[in-house]
């Protein structure tokens, strides 16, 4: 399983359209970024701190497997990224990411 962060109008979007290129930074990077379990909390810490609004996509890899390359970034760790519009019939699922005492609260047992 792999994890896009989304504000709400991205997944408002998404839903509507049925396919998406991502936020304004993966349409201009030319790929989607996602992260592992291990890494999502830390993306929001950094790209989405105080954020309010925000969706958790859950995505089996193997879904988009075709278009997924696993690149270096962050301190030399792979990132997961998606080489090609995401389809809705592609997430697995999806809940708000809802903001407690300044943090985002992540549900238990993300693998």
């Amino acid at each position: 399983m792999i994890y896009k962060l989304f504000k709400t109008p991205e997944w408002q979007a998404l839903k509507a359209d049925g396919t998406t290129l991502g936020a304004p930074i993966d349409r201009d990077d030319g790929y989607i970024h996602f992260s592992t379990a291990d890494q999502v909390a830390e993306t929001a810490a950094k790209h989405f701190a105080q954020a309010e609004g925000l969706w958790l996509i859950g995505v089996e890899d193997a879904a988009v497997a075709d278009n997924l390359r696993w690149e270096e970034s962050r301190g030399g760790a792979k990132f997961p990224h998606l080489y090609a519009p995401l389809r809705m019939d592609q997430v697995a699922w999806a809940q708000p990411l809802p903001l407690v005492d300044g943090a985002h609260d992540f549900p238990a047992g993300l693998t």
